[in-house]
């Protein structure tokens, strides 16, 4: 009987270790709903199904515990489909998808883009959901904790990238 009962700890605290390792995507709306109860800036993947470098992206960057760690911490993360169906109402307005020849696009992806649609890009707003920077294509494990860093810790008012970049040190466990 003690035998199992360690087990089953250990298995509850093996789970509980790894499901804090994962980020915790959210619905643009719930992110922007939660935001409204407790402020803190967002970041938004937009990817696509078919994407090799998002499904890279999401396998090599987000899936690394220090990051998703960093991200759930300080950030409210959406995943956000630049294909998706489903109607998203923000501000008042409810964006839609768009069929366009063979495929479409999403008019959330599209505005928050600017019309660029690249897969993956990643867009950081502060926690009053103002646009701070849209970052088009993959990005690496280790330029990525920086660019995470930059935006979180607000350094982004005062320093410029480069002297940011090069004086940053890295948390990143493997």
């Amino acid at each position: 009987m003690k035998k199992l009962l360690v087990f089953i700890a250990f298995v509850a605290i093996s789970f509980t270790a790894n499901a804090q390792e994962e980020i915790i995507w959210l619905s643009f709306e719930k992110a922007i709903e939660l935001n409204k109860e407790n402020p803190k800036p967002i970041l938004i993947d937009v990817y696509t199904d078919w994407c090799g470098y998002c499904k890279k992206m999401d396998k090599e960057t987000y899936a690394n515990p220090t990051i998703a760690d960093y991200i759930n911490k300080n950030f409210y993360a959406i995943k956000l489909d630049g294909e998706g169906k489903e109607d998203i109402t923000y501000k008042g307005h409810t964006f839609k998808y768009r069929k366009q020849g063979k495929s479409g696009f999403h008019e959330l992806s599209a505005a928050l883009l600017e019309g660029q649609l690249s897969y993956p890009s990643t867009i950081f707003m502060t926690e009053k959901e103002q646009m701070l920077q849209k970052i088009p294509g993959y990005l690496s494990l280790e330029r990525f904790e920086k660019i995470l860093a930059y935006f979180n810790t607000e350094a982004y008012k005062d320093q410029e990238w480069a002297d940011f970049e090069k004086d940053f040190k890295s948390n990143l466990k493997r």
